[in-house]
């Protein structure tokens, strides 16, 4: 089934009442051997983890966040290695590897396990974790998430699409202007604005989970553990080939679509987004009730 999420203006409404009434963020810390991940938490109720999107942090789902704390979601919002506090090796870094810094807080935080949000590269880790701790994983929410397989008969590679754009959005070696350019290529519905991305990137981090993506065979995460997904689509997503995820692992996916967003989507809906996530997380509660 495919189901639309209407647009919401972005710079108005939803984003001033999450000035206006905002939760406090709870950082803590969590070290497993030679790696510390750090992780924000805000709200009370049934727990909602966010991956961000490729060398970037948990601040991008700040908006998002906000709005799941108030409507009675708890929040967790890892920072991958070399953001914030979060330390570790930085090479020869696994897929794995960065499930476990996830499931590191997820233990240390939770007793119940939780719907687990991947953003763009966010998808790649949160379906690992789901097939190596599925204990953890209630149901995922891919969001704006390429799939890693193409549809048959296509040409090109997986994960190829704009990857020179993609790539080129957070090299601190580009000029402004043409890191403007390669955001509003890869990331930004037409209108919006690419320049609140400008800031935010991690080269290092960057470069350990494109390594993890290059060398992990996307078969060892592709079922993603066997739990319900969400497949949360950005309508004008121009780095996402869609329609993938359903008909290669069944009923268990579900569609929706953001109207109005690009592939970098929550700071471009994040209302839509919360909504969307806090309705499929209350589905899946629902369905678990005898």
């Amino acid at each position: 089934m495919t189901q639309d999420s209407p647009r919401t203006p972005s710079s108005s409404g939803a984003s001033e009442t999450a000035r206006t009434q905002r939760t406090e963020v709870r950082w803590s810390t969590h070290t497993r051997d030679d790696v510390t991940i750090e992780c924000g938490s805000v709200g009370e109720g049934y727990p909602v983890v966010l991956l961000p999107s490729l060398g970037r942090g948990a601040q991008d789902f700040a908006e998002v966040a906000q709005h799941l704390a108030a409507d009675g979601f708890r929040v967790l919002m890892p920072q991958p290695r070399g953001i914030g506090r979060s330390v570790g090796p930085m090479e020869q870094v696994t897929m794995s590897d960065l499930a476990a810094d996830v499931a590191l807080v997820m233990d240390a935080l939770l007793d119940e396990p939780a719907v687990v949000v991947g953003h763009a590269f966010g998808s790649q880790p949160a379906r690992m974790l789901a097939v190596e701790r599925t204990d953890l994983v209630r149901g995922l929410v891919l969001a704006a998430a390429s799939a890693g397989k193409m549809p048959p008969g296509a040409a090109e590679a997986p994960f190829s699409r704009l990857r020179a754009e993609i790539d080129g959005s957070g090299d601190p070696s580009l000029p402004e202007e043409e890191r403007v350019r390669c955001l509003q290529a890869a990331f930004f519905a037409p209108g919006h604005d690419p320049r609140v991305w400008l800031d935010g990137w991690s080269w290092p981090t960057h470069e350990i989970q494109a390594h993890a993506r290059r060398t992990t065979d996307v078969d060892a995460y592709f079922e993603a553990g066997g739990v319900p997904v969400l497949d949360l689509q950005a309508e004008h997503d121009a780095v996402v080939i869609p329609g993938v995820l359903r008909p290669l692992l069944g009923e268990r996916v579900s569609v929706q679509v953001v109207r109005d967003a690009g592939h970098a989507l929550l700071p471009e809906q994040p209302r839509a987004v919360s909504e969307a996530v806090a309705s499929y997380a209350r589905a899946l509660l629902t369905a678990d009730r005898p």
